[in-house]
């Protein structure tokens, strides 16, 4: 005869590992989700801010360097 208890045992067991392991894949995707995020946020602020310094250095009559990435002051006023 067929014991039901142990079965039931097993399934209940076999269940809670497959929960288990579903859970800790999903802690894991969710972790590097996050790391993502903070990643694509990091690069937007910097872009951000160096959008807001080459504008800041052409309204203040700078020449921006592209080549240093930075301002290089005002233009010199040639006698045209």
């Amino acid at each position: 005869m067929i014991d039901w208890s142990k079965i039931i045992l097993g399934a209940a067991a076999a269940c809670a590992l497959i929960w288990l392991y579903a859970e800790i894949r999903n802690q894991g995707a969710d972790s590097m989700r996050t790391s993502i995020e903070r990643q694509n946020n990091d690069a937007r602020n910097a872009a951000d801010d160096a959008r807001s310094a080459y504008d800041r250095c052409l309204d203040g009559g700078g020449l921006w360097n592209f080549g240093a990435g930075r301002c290089d002051g005002p233009t010199p006023r040639r006698g045209d």
